[in-house]
């Protein structure tokens, strides 16, 4: 303890000009490190500082004194040979420092080789943090170099342990013909008309529905998740490799699964024709989408349809065709559901989404707006329903076991700050629109859905809705349930898609657990608690990763454009400048300040705008442009335009 002085411990994040900036125990603004009081710090390094007394404006100022562990060991870099001397700069844009690669390895790169490097040593004085060469990705700019960059990045990694990979074979091996004896213990629904809707370019089969009348009058609605806690063990290779992935990544042209192939693809996944295990929940409901009677257990069933969403909408667009009648009554079950969780508050984020055509290189020759279909909100209301339901499930039977037994697995979702709803408050009524809160300064999820209504249509729909979005807590994984605010669900968790996200497995195991009376043992406990925060990190780096993949395509496909003119919208305003994004492809650009006329500009930070001195010209947010691409800067996948008047 720094005698008189207050010490905090917490994580660090940085910006590129080397402040720094930890959580304030006591609440309210970051406490402030300035650069020349940062001491080695890196971005998520668990550090203790103490306060100094001073302030910045608002801000509390500290001091690092001490490194308590470092975040991470391994880096991704561009080199810049200089002599003798090889320099490292940090794919992250938040690490404020060059690497220093040891003597050794300096002359196994070459200028702007791409590679993954490894932490040795910082100490204090020293210019920069001493690196060792661990993998050589290849020349910056090639697509698969990039890739594999963005993914080494995130802590990712394509490749599996010899291992994972020879527990998975041998799986394959004791699994290729289901044993009677694993039948008779499981519902068999292999007569009923089982079908999977997914994504054209999918290969693992997560989900299947099925539907048919009852004699009663109503509905028997089946979801059927693959059964992989039947395969991946606790204690094995596979479940430790699985538990550390947390989640498959979904870049732009490929997928790095959480499992192996062998599994995600084939012996786990729901494909047509094949006899699979699954893991079910079957709803007995009215025709007005009230659930009467609800059954969870292990079953065997056999798809007897694969359809893309595409194929699926086609047919209940032409009112015929494979399992009409099924997926109608689908469709119209789903729309009920879809109103109620509405009229109960929860919020629709739909954003525009885009995909890429690559050429045989891997260079994106055409950017697609994806269009939203019926069939998506089908099977997203279906499994909305499945997690709902066992979430309730697992909670009323933690509750009653008591103890320990409360300690399971949630998707929760808290609601948002008052200041950020102030900030959005204020950025609205910039655009021009009123943000109804409480006299607590709170919102609703109906006000927000009302507003949401509004501008349906609008030029600036997405941009509202994006804002809307950051003003949100995010949605984490937790061993206690806090509820879902933009759901509006007391209780949620996620067990619809164990292929490809870990805590759907460990609910799996919970609810056979549960299921059979038993309860979960220490270990499962503590897989529980260690769990729900990995796998909230790993989700953030996975919708890193695919983030990363987009820009770097979209600034690579404008590459391809410059000179040319696009129609835009101002999506952001910045003493520099103003942001653009362009109204086919989403890619954002920035016109920088000096490029919108001889006139002294200035921001008007809370009218979004910036004005000219003389000319009282105004660019302010959504006001639709025309813009030129003028050059692409491919090491920051900026995109650098000019006006067109």
């Amino acid at each position: 303890m720094t005698k008189g002085k207050r010490e905090i411990e917490g994580k660090i994040s940085t910006t590129g000009k080397g402040l720094g900036f930890i959580e304030n125990p006591q609440g309210g603004e970051d406490i402030l490190i300035k650069a020349d009081k940062i001491n080695t710090a890196l971005p998520g390094d668990k550090v203790r500082v103490v306060l100094t007394g001073e302030r910045d404006n608002d801000r509390l100022l500290a001091e690092v004194v001490a490194i308590l562990s470092r975040a991470r060991e391994q880096f991704v870099g561009t080199v810049q040979k200089n002599e003798n001397i090889s320099t490292i700069k940090p794919a992250n844009p938040k690490i404020y420092t060059d690497f220093i690669l040891t003597n050794s390895d300096s002359e196994k790169v070459k200028q702007n080789d791409k590679v993954l490097v490894k932490f040795v040593r910082w100490d204090k004085g020293e210019p920069g943090p001493e690196v060792s060469l661990l993998k050589v990705f290849g020349q910056k700019g090639i697509h698969e170099v990039e890739i594999q960059s963005i993914i080494f990045e995130k802590g990712f990694d394509s490749r599996f342990p010899t291992a994972v990979e020879a527990e998975a074979e041998q799986l394959k091996i004791n699994w290729s013909k289901i044993p009677e004896d694993e039948i008779r213990k499981r519902r068999d629904l292999r007569d009923e008309n089982v079908m999977t809707i997914d994504p054209i370019d999918a290969k693992d089969f997560d989900d299947a529905i099925h539907y048919k009348q009852l004699a009663n009058g109503n509905l028997e609605i089946g979801v059927h998740i693959a059964d992989v806690s039947h395969y991946v063990r606790l204690g094995t290779a596979l479940d430790e490799e699985a538990f550390q992935r947390g989640s498959s990544v979904y870049l732009v042209d490929r997928t790095i699964p959480m499992l192996p192939e062998i599994l995600s693809n084939d012996l786990c996944s729901l494909n047509p024709n094949e006899e699979k295990l699954s893991f079910s929940s079957i709803f007995e409901m009215t025709n007005d989408g009230k659930v009467t009677n609800r059954w969870f257990g292990k079953t065997i069933i056999k798809s007897k349809k694969r359809f893309t969403y595409e194929e699926a909408q086609a047919v209940l667009d032409a009112k015929q065709g494979p399992f009409y009648e099924e997926l109608e009554t689908l469709n119209r079950l789903a729309k009920i559901l879809n109103k109620k969780n509405k009229l109960e508050g929860a919020i629709e984020f739909e954003k525009d989404e885009i995909k890429f055509v690559l050429d045989k290189d891997g260079r994106p020759i055409q950017i697609i707006k994806k269009e939203p279909l019926e069939t998506h909100k089908l099977v997203e209301n279906m499994m909305l329903l499945s997690n709902r339901e066992v979430a309730k499930f697992i909670h009323d039977r933690g509750q009653k076991l008591g103890g320990e037994q409360n300690t399971l697995m949630y998707r929760v979702h808290d609601v948002p700050s008052k200041e950020k709803i102030s900030d959005l408050a204020i950025f609205l009524k910039a655009l021009g629109y009123h943000l109804k809160t409480n006299s607590a300064g709170e919102i609703s999820a109906k006000d927000l859905n009302d507003l949401f209504a509004e501008i349906e249509g609008r030029d600036e729909e997405q941009l509202i809705k994006s804002a809307a979005v950051k003003t949100m807590s995010k949605a984490i994984y937790s061993t206690e349930n806090t509820g879902h605010f933009g759901l509006a669900f007391e209780h949620y968790t996620h067990f619809t898609s164990p292929i490809r996200r870990y805590p759907d497995l460990l609910v799996h195991r919970i609810l056979e657990k549960f299921l059979n009376d038993q309860k979960l043992d220490k270990k499962e406990i503590l897989r529980l608690e260690r769990g729900a925060e990995l796998a909230t990190e790993r989700e953030i780096a996975a919708a890193e990763a695919e983030r990363e993949s987009i820009k770097y395509k979209q600034a690579e496909y404008m590459a391809n454009h410059i000179g040319e003119i696009f129609d835009g919208v101002i999506s952001g305003v910045a003493s520099w400048g103003v942001y653009v994004q362009l109204k086919d492809t989403l890619s954002e650009g920035m016109v920088h300040i000096s490029k919108l006329g001889s006139d002294y500009f200035r921001l008007e930070e809370n009218k979004y705008q910036i004005v000219g001195d003389k000319t009282k010209k105004v660019f302010k947010l959504m006001d639709s442009v025309k813009v030129k691409i003028d050059s692409i800067d491919m090491d920051r996948n900026a995109i650098n335009m000019s006006l067109v008047r």
